[in-house]
């Protein structure tokens, strides 16, 4: 949620500020602005747009092509609306009454009000409805006080703030100087050659165009950042921290559509690729041709991982329907129980957690608010935290005791596609390796197992061939106000992300049921004006879904059906048909999520939306 940039050094900022927030605009926003200085300024410039980036940057653009002024230093934002509706006065930057300060903020300061009365009291005045005008205005309160001392005042501020935030400040009286801090919401600082400038993101993805060196701040960490000089981190108590510089791996071309209309459908059929990737070095093929599974993630932690008897999934969204695969494919192999949470849920309950548990955290971005909170509460109570997550450095990776990249490449469309199937395909790999571990599982399922698993990449790409198929398949679905997916099994989960695909890019509602609950309630919507897909590839529950085909036929709903290819029996009952290879149960979600995939995007196309960018929504939930 939300993006923030900054730049300090040589260079005009404007142009590394707008481009790198249309890096950011898969974050979700509503608004945005950038404020700018330079030597020789009396004052800060403030710039701010209501909608696209592309507003915000015609502004920028008719403005500075008359000044002629150097302006080297900046600090960027596009905000999701929490306190104040969308408009530009509610826009970051926001200014200090002084004019002497100029702050972006992701988060929400929980104490505003508070703050805002006391603050009201020393006579600050107030503009906008937001929290971050308050935080400004704080800040400026003990800069003011302080002699002006702007790392100090960032300190002592933030010493009085409850809730979440990354900020970065910026001076007017000292251009080439940014402060930036963080609790509970992500920050990165890239680090030029020879300290001759610096770049700050939210994520990684608008510095790696400039440089591989970054900085990530860790919580309650404040960021010192003058151009020509080292970074100097403190603690919020201002006692010195280590400056601890990473490489970031970042492919700049993942950023680009391809030649493809959107991102969503550009990671579609990024994903056999994206799954030999996940799977290269950790599925190896010995010379004898047998199989075996190599994690690092199990070489320091394998003695409490094999002995666990309780695994605690949690996660948020599409991560936490990938969680539901993971229970399965963890209790049919291994033996172990399993229980899959909502971290939101997790973390205000009073889980029980034992000191053997072990708890998994999904999620893509590494970021989720909620997971993160409640991976720190089961840290507390020690358990060992295994994290399966995309971006490299986020802050769920860095709280892990151990855990598995899932290595797809990032993610731009806000609906998740490659990250589900790489994180199923993660899981499936830790299952396997923990049952091989353990002896729950035989050598000759083992190999078969894994045999199969690295042919899903070339059974993906014949799914992924029938696009137009389904395609023109959507058309007859654009009319739907309503939908429901059934699967059952390990397409139960399936169907849960099929509903939700469709619901958060083609704004259709949509439920996902298991199969046999039809009965229980949702068979009273069934009528010849809904949609119904079915999930029925071959499985011992087969003729049961059949069964439950049939009851929606006969109160003449319209069936979709994904089968097994050569699959006769459901044709005759279903309006269409959608097939994929077979493959062993444990792995059918790999291909029975791709039609889901598709056709929610293709629904969404004809509908005119904005796949990418869909409302309301948010790639990375950083905040409550």
């Amino acid at each position: 949620m939300c993006g923030i940039v900054g730049y300090v050094g040589h260079k005009e900022a404007a142009p590394i500020l707008l481009k790198g927030l249309h890096q950011l605009e898969y974050r979700g926003y509503d608004s945005a602005g950038v404020a700018l200085t330079g030597e020789g300024l009396s004052s800060i410039s403030v710039f701010k747009a209501k909608g696209k980036v592309a507003n915000l940057e015609e502004k920028v653009n008719a403005a500075l092509g008359k000044s002629g002024q150097m302006l080297t230093t900046g600090i960027g934002h596009t905000r999701w609306a929490t306190h104040g509706e969308p408009s530009e006065v509610n826009a970051h930057p926001h200014l200090s009454m002084s004019g002497d300060l100029a702050l972006v903020h992701n988060g929400i300061i929980e104490n505003y009000q508070l703050l805002k009365e006391q603050l009201s009291g020393h006579g600050y005045e107030f503009k906008s409805e937001t929290d971050t005008e308050v935080l400004v205005q704080l800040i400026d309160y003990f800069y003011q006080k302080n002699g002006k001392n702007l790392a100090k005042a960032v300190s002592q501020a933030l010493n009085k703030v409850i809730g979440a935030y990354a900020i970065v400040v910026m001076e007017r009286n000292d251009p080439g100087h940014l402060v930036a801090a963080r609790k509970a919401s992500p920050l990165v600082i890239g680090i030029g050659e020879e300290n001759s400038e610096f770049f700050i993101g939210s994520d990684a993805s608008p510095l790696v165009e400039y440089t591989h060196k970054v900085v990530y701040l860790e919580d309650e960490q404040i960021a010192d950042i003058r151009m020509g000089e080292d970074v100097e981190i403190m603690n919020l108590d201002e006692t010195s921290a280590d400056l601890n510089i990473k490489d970031v791996d970042f492919d700049i071309s993942a950023l680009s559509k391809g030649g493809y209309p959107h991102f969503m459908l550009k990671e579609i059929f990024e994903q056999p690729h994206c799954i030999k990737n996940s799977m290269r070095g950790r599925i190896i093929q010995h010379e004898n041709g047998l199989y075996e599974i190599k994690l690092s993630a199990l070489t320091n932690f394998k003695a409490k991982l094999i002995r666990a008897r309780h695994v605690i999934i949690v996660a948020c969204g599409t991560s936490w329907h990938a969680g539901l695969i993971g229970k399965q494919l963890i209790e049919e192999m291994c033996r172990i129980s399993v229980d899959v949470e909502y971290a939101s849920e997790f973390r205000y309950r009073k889980p029980v957690i034992d000191k053997d548990d072990v708890v998994i955290a999904i999620s893509q971005s590494g970021e989720t608010a909620d997971t993160l909170a409640a991976i720190q509460l089961a840290k507390e109570q020690g358990a060992l935290i295994f994290g399966i997550v995309n971006s490299v450095g986020s802050s769920i990776a860095r709280e892990s005791d151990t855990g598995i990249y899932i290595h797809v490449g990032p993610e731009i469309g806000v609906a998740s596609t490659k990250a589900f199937t790489g994180q199923v395909t993660v899981l499936t790999m830790l299952s396997l390796a923990i049952a091989n571990a353990i002896g729950s599982m035989g050598e000759e399922e083992f190999q078969r197992t894994c045999e199969e698993l690295v042919r899903i990449p070339q059974k993906m790409e014949k799914v992924l061939g029938q696009n137009e198929t389904i395609e023109r398949m959507s058309n007859k679905f654009t009319y739907a106000k309503n939908f429901l997916y059934l699967g059952r099994g390990y397409n139960y989960p399936v169907a849960l992300e099929g509903a939700l695909k469709l619901k958060e890019i083609s704004y259709i509602h949509a439920e996902g049921y298991p199969a046999a609950e039809m009965k229980h309630g949702p068979i009273a919507l069934v009528d010849e004006e809904m949609p119904i897909v079915c999930i029925a590839t071959h499985h011992h529950l087969y003729h049961k879904i059949i069964s439950n085909m049939q009851e929606v036929k006969s109160r003449k709903g319209r069936i979709l059906a994904i089968v097994t290819e050569g699959d006769e029996e459901v044709k005759a009952i279903a309006e269409d048909v959608i097939e994929v290879p077979a493959t062993q149960n444990c792995l059918v979600p790999l291909l029975s999520v791709l039609p889901m995939q598709m056709l929610a995007y293709h629904v969404a196309v004809k509908k005119g939306l904005n796949v990418d960018m869909p409302r309301n929504l948010a790639k990375s939930v950083t905040v409550e």
